[in-house]
């Protein structure tokens, strides 16, 4: 994935803001408080991982380009999942419905009673709704971004 010179640039302004000391490095905490001002909320281990990962020079704290390697991976994994979602949400109103899931999970050789259909959304559907939406989806693949 490639990024937007303004979307580089948004991006060097909020890793701006964590920068304390303006040496163009953050810590793994401020990485975390990075990540959250645009929307992705990662664990204390994912958090780990990522520094673990990012940090090229073994300094234990990421540099402006670590971080941009770490968005343009997260952005690939989002848009990945966003396509799994529409694949399930075949009418395009933004949500998985009882029905949806039935068709995706019988292509999938895999024939569920209306139970165990009604069990599934129940457990990804955390605002009550019925059905299940992006952000629901992402909790029920695991994703914490």
């Amino acid at each position: 994935m490639s990024l937007s010179e303004e979307q580089i640039s948004d991006y060097r302004k909020a890793f701006q803001l964590f920068d304390k000391n303006g040496d163009d490095t953050i810590s793994g905490p401020e990485l975390g408080m990075v990540l959250c001002s645009f929307g992705m909320n990662p664990s204390e281990a994912e958090l780990c991982d990522m520094v673990n990962d990012l940090d090229k020079d073994g300094n234990g704290m990421i540099d402006f380009e670590e971080f941009l390697e770490l968005v343009k991976n997260l952005g690939s994994d989002q848009d990945d999942l966003l396509e799994a979602f529409k694949v399930f949400d075949s009418d395009g109103n933004g949500v998985i419905d009882r029905e949806e899931l039935n068709r995706v999970m019988f292509s999938l050789d895999e024939s569920l009673s209306k139970e165990e259909l009604n069990a599934m959304i129940k457990e990804a559907d955390i605002d009550g709704s019925g059905t299940i939406n992006f952000e629901e989806f992402k909790l029920m693949m695991g994703v914490n971004y």
